[in-house]
């Protein structure tokens, strides 16, 4: 061997060792595959170990072979190699011996996909739809719609329909184990689609907190920042939040406020209420009607009911602001308002040149409000 071989080995032999304490590494990363909390995960994660050893299986056994080989048919002087002309036992084995490890493998693969598609009973129906670049969450039986942060019930069965009002996305929250596309919605003919238009997951969280996700289908521009945050929380703690998101005056500030059975004040009173009157939140809110934030935004309890953008209801309880961009601060919310697509780059929301810096300022300060 060469002197520039020789060097060469300590360097191959250090970047293994490298790599393989960095694969090996005990720590519990946000988005790993090896921590699941859901009953699809369990399986998917057992799956894939099975898969696993039985590679490992292969692996050592092609290994064993190979230094055998290696060294036992090693060149050496005077020798004379015997002549094999074929072993009968020797081609049945290696035919067998693969041929039982795809069925070991098949047989709890076909299981597993089938029971990735087995309907709970009784479970929370969730909508969630990709759009350019954030995620729109519907709870359709609870008659809630939010966007970019998800939340669920521990122990409680769920089933998430899948689409896209775009482009094709991919929902995917690594701990819940599962990952499928959203395709675009099909078209409507007399009245109803014109086939099933989505995907479905079903599955059951069994341990509360915060688990991250995001889109892993490439959508455009700002594909990476498509991130979401699915909230997991006990069953009466997930009713709370319920009865918060459908409070009749949850979007409204305490100005425009009526009492319980009355109307609620309409857009000609608000914009005419005088703005030295209100609090710098309910100036937000005659900032948002005026500047038209109502023909893209839905904030329930109020007179915004637009489609095009997210949900703003809660979005003030947020962890980041467009969809994992910036932190959720009354700073970054400004920031965001004033000049959305310096953040995220063509983002469909234009930037506010038209609005001074007061009134940023108030429909920022509106914005957070709102948890």
């Amino acid at each position: 061997m060469s002197s520039s071989g020789r060097k060469l080995i300590p360097a191959l032999a250090l970047a293994f060792v490298a790599a393989f304490a960095t694969g090996c590494a005990a720590e519990n990363y946000p988005q790993s595959i090896f921590d699941p909390v859901t009953d699809l995960a369990v399986r998917v994660n057992d799956l894939f170990a099975g898969v696993f050893w039985w590679t490992m299986l292969v692996l050592a056994v092609v290994w064993i072979g190979l230094v055998f080989i290696l060294i036992r048919y090693r060149d050496r002087p005077g020798a004379q190699p015997r002549k094999i002309y074929g072993s009968n036992i020797a081609e049945i084995l290696w035919t067998l011996g693969p041929a039982l490890i795809v069925i070991s493998i098949l047989v709890p693969t076909v299981r597993t996909i089938f029971y990735t598609y087995e309907r709970p009973e009784n479970p929370l129906l969730v909508e969630a739809v990709g759009h350019q670049w954030w995620w729109e969450f519907r709870y359709p039986e609870l008659g809630i719609t939010t966007a970019n942060q998800l939340y669920l019930p521990a122990g409680k069965p769920i089933e998430v329909r899948l689409s896209s009002s775009d482009v094709v996305h991919n929902w995917w929250v690594p701990a819940f184990g599962g990952k499928r596309y959203n395709h675009p919605v099909t078209p409507v003919v007399d009245g109803a689609p014109t086939k099933k238009d989505y995907n479905v997951l079903y599955f059951t969280v069994d341990r509360p907190g915060e688990y991250p996700g995001q889109c892993a289908e490439f959508c455009g521009t700002s594909h990476a920042l498509m991130r979401m945050l699915v909230v997991v929380q006990e069953p009466d703690e997930f009713e709370e939040w319920v009865e918060r998101q459908r409070a009749p005056q949850v979007g409204l500030p305490a100005e425009f406020r009526t009492a319980e059975g009355e109307a609620p004040v309409g857009m000609a009173e608000v914009l005419a209420r005088p703005a030295e009157e209100l609090s710098l939140e309910a100036q937000g809110y005659q900032v948002f009607v005026r500047a038209g934030c109502a023909a893209c935004h839905t904030i329930d309890g109020t007179s915004a009911v637009g489609v095009l953008g997210p949900n703003l209801t809660n979005v003030g309880a947020r962890w980041t602001i467009g969809a994992g961009v910036m932190s959720n601060t009354r700073e970054n919310m400004l920031s965001w308002v004033r000049n959305a697509p310096e953040h995220k780059p063509d983002v469909k929301m234009t930037p506010f040149t038209h609005l001074s810096d007061s009134e940023l300022d108030a429909l920022a300060a509106y914005l957070v409000s709102l948890k």
